[in-house]
């Protein structure tokens, strides 16, 4: 993943300008990237990209659903299907 360095934060620079760097991340329109110890610790995202970002997982969700089902689908013969009331039957339900 390549990530412009202007982005990037450490911990200790976080702490110290948190208000601004939170309130500056809608205006930027750009993620914030928080190193530990040289290392990625965290991604900080401004509310309409959190959403997004959820949106689109819900969606890859869906489509993973959807593309099971028609998976499944192609296996389906009506022929072999049992009414629901026979099976209650069976099972004295």
């Amino acid at each position: 993943m390549m990530i412009d360095t202007n982005k990037m934060v450490s911990v200790t620079e976080l702490q110290k300008h948190l208000t601004e760097l939170i309130r500056d991340l809608p205006k930027k329109g750009e993620p914030l990237y928080v190193l530990r110890n040289n290392e990625m610790a965290a991604v900080i995202v401004s509310p309409d990209d959190y959403e997004l970002l959820s949106e689109a997982e819900e969606l890859m969700e869906h489509i993973e659903i959807y593309e099971m089902v028609q998976k499944r689908m192609k296996n389906y013969d009506p022929k072999r299907t049992i009414p629901w009331e026979s099976i209650k039957k069976k099972h004295g339900l």
